[in-house]
């Protein structure tokens, strides 16, 4: 468990990617507000699940894949809520709900709570949605422990950027 809250995040969580240059992706939402808090209708006490999101960065010729990483930090744990991985790398946006409907050939990892798919965040902290544009595919096969599918997304990072919420609606 320590291990995974330890790679679950971007920079200090993840760690740092293999790459020598990391470019910026612009991360957003017509639903979450940068450091505003999560609405409710995407926190455990609401019934939209996965919350929309749209991303932006320079092109990047040597793009694979996108990956997309939910982690929290509160007053008594930390969390990953969501890991979204293989996600074809010309798409630039998810709709809500998207972790009831991947994208072709994406696959969800076995989160914090042991289940896959998106695991709503509850109570007061910080909630991130980091996504990440990986050099190639998340090669682990289905059920792989977390760990091993973050540490993957770290060392093919070439591109992230974060979205944060605070609190919950």
């Amino acid at each position: 468990m320590v291990v995974a809250l330890a790679l679950a995040g971007c920079g200090s969580l993840i760690g740092r990617s293999q790459a020598k240059d990391i470019a910026e992706i612009n991360v957003s939402s017509p639903e979450l507000r940068e450091g505003k808090p999560l609405p409710r209708e995407y926190s455990c006490q609401g019934d939209q699940g996965s919350p929309p999101l749209r991303w932006s960065s320079p092109p990047l010729s040597e793009a694979k894949s996108i990956a997309i990483v939910v982690d929290s930090h509160t007053p008594s744990a930390s969390a990953v809520h969501w890991v979204l991985y293989n996600i074809p790398a010309t798409t630039t946006e998810l709709g809500p709900g998207a972790a009831a409907d991947l994208p072709t050939g994406a696959g969800q990892a076995t989160v914090t709570s042991g289940k896959a798919g998106y695991q709503p965040p509850c109570g007061e902290g910080t909630y991130r949605f980091t996504v990440y544009t990986l050099s190639g595919k998340v090669s682990r096969p289905e059920g792989a422990p977390l760990p091993e599918i973050l540490k993957q997304i770290a060392d093919q990072t070439i591109a992230r950027g974060r979205l944060t919420a605070v609190n919950i609606q």
